[in-house]
C-alpha cells in the first residue's frame, strides 16, 4: 500500500496541530508525498498552518470531517495517537463519517478500523499499518554479509527526530544521485515510504528477525541504507533500539539528541547522561564485547526545533566540541554535510 500523488488526503489531527503533538499528521505534512489537502483540527481552524507549524504547507484548517469534504479528498489519514491508542468516541465518528463518504482510511492506531463499516466501495481500502508481517523468524546476524553501508539513527530519547535525520539523509542522498534507501520502522515512516516494518506491532522474539528481513531485502540492490531508530536505550519503556541494531548490522550510527533536553520526556527523574557517554554507551552495545561489527557514531543530528536560529547555531558548536563529533540540525540546515560524514571512511564489512 502506499500514498501517491494521485491521492487527496484530508488528516485528522484533533489538538495536534498548535502543540505539534501529532507526530504522524506533521511528519506526513513535512515529508509525504500525495497532496495534503485538509487538515482536521477544531482547536484551530481558518488559522495558518504554515505558521503554526512552520512546516511549508497551505492547506486549510478545517474543525471537522464534514468541512474537509469539501476540498474533495480521496484519503483520511488518522495523523494522532492519543494516549492508550485508541481514538474518542466523537473522533471514531468522525473517521467513521469520512468512510461512510467514500474515503479510504490510512490508520497508524494499535486498534485495527476493518469492520468500520459494513462494506466498501470499490477501490476503497483500509490501511491498517501496524500488523505484524507473516513468516517471521528469529534474527541471525546476516545483515552482517551486506556489502551495503547501513546507518542506523539512535537517539536519547522517543521523538526528538530519528525518523526526520533519516529521511532528510535519503533526500540528500537521492539529490547527488546516490542509490540509497529509506527503511521505515514506524506507522509515520511507513506513510511516507508505503514499505518498512511496524516495529512496534512485532513480537519481542521476532523483532530483530523483522528488521533482518527488511534489511537483506533492501539491501540486495543498493549502496546505502538509512534505518528510522526507534525508542532509545536510555528509555526505562523502550524494547526498540536492540533489535534495531541486531537486525541491521549496522556500518554507522547517528545519534540523535534534542537541543536542551536534560531527561526523558514523561520521566523527569531518569535524567540523559552527557552526550559523549551516550556515544559511548551506543558503541559499545552495537558492537556486543566484539562479537558484532564496531559501528561508530559518525556524527550528531541535533533537533533545534525549540531554538531561535542563533541559538541552534550556537547549540549546535557546542555539542560538536563537547562530543568531538560534527553536528548538524538537518531539517533546519540541510543535510549534506551531515551525509557527507555519515558515508565517510565507510568500515569494511
Amino acid at each position: 500500500m502506499q500514498l501517491t500523488r494521485d491521492n487527496r488526503v484530508a488528516i485528522l489531527l484533533h489538538q495536534g496541530v498548535r502543540n505539534r503533538g501529532g507526530k504522524t499528521g506533521l511528519a506526513y505534512l513535512r515529508y509525504g508525498e500525495a497532496p495534503v489537502v485538509a487538515v482536521i483540527d477544531a482547536d484551530c481552524p481558518g488559522e495558518s498552518l504554515r505558521e503554526l507549524t512552520g512546516i511549508p504547507c497551505d492547506a486549510p484548517i478545517v474543525d471537522s470531517v464534514t468541512e474537509a469534504l469539501a476540498y474533495h479528498p480521496d484519503v483520511l489519514l488518522i495523523g494522532l495517537a492519543p494516549t492508550g491508542g485508541k481514538l474518542p468516541p466523537a473522533w471514531q465518528q468522525e473517521v467513521k463519517e469520512a468512510v461512510e463518504a467514500g474515503l479510504s482510511l490510512v490508520n497508524g492506531l494499535h486498534a485495527s478500523m476493518q469492520g468500520i463499516v459494513e462494506n466498501l466501495r470499490p477501490g476503497q481500502w483500509i490501511w491498517d499499518i501496524r500488523q505484524e508481517p507473516p513468516g517471521l523468524s528469529v534474527a541471525k546476524g546476516k545483515a552482517r554479509s551486506l556489502p551495503c553501508q547501513r546507518i542506523l539513527a539512535v537517539g536519547t530519547d522517543m521523538r526528538v527526530g530519528k525518523m526526520s535525520a533519516c529521511l532528510e539523509l535519503q533526500r540528500a542522498a537521492h539529490k547527488q544521485g546516490l542509490n540509497s534507501r529509506f527503511i521505515a520502522t514506524g506507522q509515520a515512516g511507513l506513510m511516507i515510504a508505503g514499505e518498512g516494518i511496524p516495529l512496534d506491532a512485532v513480537r519481542v522474539d521476532f523483532a530483530a528477525g523483522a528488521v533482518e528481513a527488511a534489511v537483506l531485502e533492501a539491501g540486495k540492490d543498493c549502496d546505502i541504507l538509512f534505518i528510522e531508530g526507534q525508542g532509545s536505550l536510555l528509555h526505562p519503556g523502550s524494547t526498540a533500539a536492540l533489535p534495531l541494531m541486531r537486525g541491521s548490522q549496522p556500518t554507522g550510527l547517528i545519534l540523535v539528541h534534542k537541543a536542551g533536553q536534560e531527561s526523558i520526556h514523561n520521566c523527569p527523574d531518569i535524567f540523559i547522561p552527557p552526550l559523549p557517554e551516550v556515544v559511548q554507551l551506543y558503541e559499545t552495545v552495537v558492537r556486543a564485547g566484539g562479537a558484532f561489527f564496531p559501528a561508530k557514531v559518525k556524527a550528531i543530528a541535533l533537533n533545534t526545533s525549540n531554538l531561535d536560529e542563533y541559538r541552534a547555531q550556537q547549540e549546535i558548536d557546542r555539542v560538536s566540541e563537547e562530543t568531538g563529533l560534527p553536528c548538524y540540525d538537518v531539517v533546519r540546515f540541510g543535510a549534506e554535510d551531515l551525509l557527507k560524514d555519515a558515508l565517510c571512511e565507510a568500515d569494511a564489512v
